[in-house]
C-alpha cells in the first residue's frame, strides 16, 4: 500500500493517478474527501484527515509501505498555517510513518530550501528535509522547481487568456525555472521503485527558465493577443506584506516574495545533470500553454 497524502492537490492527483494506473494500491490523505471522487472511482482508498491531526496520520499510515508526502500550506492560514502544517505537521507525519513501520518516505520539498532563505516556507521546508533525514526513515526528497499550474498559470496567465491582462507582483524580470507537475510526479513515482532514487535529495526543474513579462508575452502569442500587463511595484507589496501578515500569512508570504529584488535568491535550474541520468522529455511552457488555449476552446 502506498500512502499519498496530499492526493487532491495539483501533485498528489497526479502521483495518485499514475500510480493507480500503474496497478499500485493507493490511499489518499485528504482533508476535502468530498474532491476525491474520481481518485476513488479509479481505485483509490480516500481517508479523511490532515497534518494538524496527529491521530488521523496514525490510522493513514496503518498497512502502508510507502508514503508520498506532497502536502503543503504556502497560502494557508490559522490552523492550516506553513509552521502547523510544512512544519510541526510533517514532523508528525514522519512519526506517524516510522511508528507504523513504513520503509520508504518520499517527501516533496521545494527547489533551493535553505536555513538561511529570506523565505520563510522555503526554511520550513527544509528543516521538515533534515527532520526525516535524521527520522532513520529510508527516504527520497524532492524538491522542485515552480509549478507551472500555479506560477505561471493562476499568477499570470490565465487573466491573459480570459481577458486579456494580468497583474504581476514585482518588476517582472527575474529569470526563474518552471515545471509542469505531472513531470515532478514521474520523479515521485520513480522514487517509489527504483532504488537509485534511494536516500537521495533530487532537484526537478523544467526545461526553461523565464521571467514572469515573457511568461505573459508566451500566453499573450498563444491567445492572439497582446497582453495588458499590470505591475505593483516592489515597494506596495512590502507594505501590503506586512499589513497583511497577522491576519493572511500566505498572502503576505506571496507579496514579500514578490517585493524581493531579483538577486534575493536563485530560482533557475539547470535540467542537464538530471536528464543526464534520467532521460526524458520535459513539457515546455510553450506545450502547457497550448493545452490550456484548447481547453478554453473545448478541443
Amino acid at each position: 500500500m502506498i500512502l499519498v497524502v496530499g492526493g487532491t492537490g495539483v501533485l498528489g492527483r497526479e502521483v495518485t493517478q499514475r500510480l493507480l494506473a500503474e496497478g499500485e494500491s493507493v490511499r489518499v490523505l485528504t482533508r476535502t474527501p468530498a474532491n476525491a471522487g474520481d481518485l476513488r472511482t479509479a481505485g483509490a482508498e480516500v481517508v479523511a484527515g490532515d497534518l494538524t491531526d496527529p491521530a488521523s496520520l496514525t490510522g493513514a499510515c496503518r498497512g502502508v509501505q510507502q508514503l508520498v508526502a506532497a502536502a503543503h500550506s504556502l497560502l494557508g492560514k490559522g490552523r492550516y498555517d506553513s509552521a502547523a502544517v510544512d512544519g510541526a505537521g510533517n514532523r508528525a507525519l514522519i512519526d506517524a510513518a516510522k511508528a507504523a513501520g513504513v520503509q520508504h518516505v518520499v517527501f516533496v520539498s521545494i527547489m533551493g530550501a535553505a536555513p538561511g532563505h529570506p523565505v520563510d516556507f522555503w526554511r520550513t521546508k527544509f528543516a521538515a528535509e533534515e527532520y526525516l533525514k535524521a527520522s532513520g526513515l529510508g527516504y527520497t526528497i524532492i524538491c522542485p522547481s515552480a509549478f507551472m499550474e500555479w506560477h505561471a498559470h493562476e499568477f499570470n496567465g490565465k487573466g491573459i487568456l480570459a481577458k486579456g491582462k494580468t497583474t504581476l507582483l514585482g518588476k517582472g524580470t527575474k529569470s526563474r525555472n518552471l515545471v509542469a507537475a505531472r513531470d515532478v510526479a514521474r520523479f515521485v513515482v520513480l522514487a517509489l521503485s527504483d532504488p537509485a532514487l534511494r536516500d537521495r535529495t533530487i532537484e526537478v526543474g523544467g526545461p526553461e527558465n523565464l521571467t514572469n513579462e515573457e511568461v505573459a508575452a508566451v500566453y499573450g502569442a498563444a491567445a492572439g493577443v497582446t497582453p495588458k500587463v499590470r505591475h505593483v511595484p516592489p515597494v506596495v507589496l512590502k507594505g501590503a506584506s506586512a499589513a497583511l501578515k497577522p491576519f493572511q500569512p500566505g498572502v503576505s508570504r506571496i507579496l514579500f516574495v514578490g517585493s524581493l529584488p531579483d538577486d534575493a535568491y536563485d530560482e533557475r535550474f539547470d535540467p542537464t545533470p538530471l536528464l543526464a541520468e534520467f532521460p526524458m522529455e520535459l513539457t515546455t511552457l510553450g506545450a502547457f500553454v497550448g493545452e490550456r488555449v484548447a481547453e478554453r476552446r473545448g478541443g
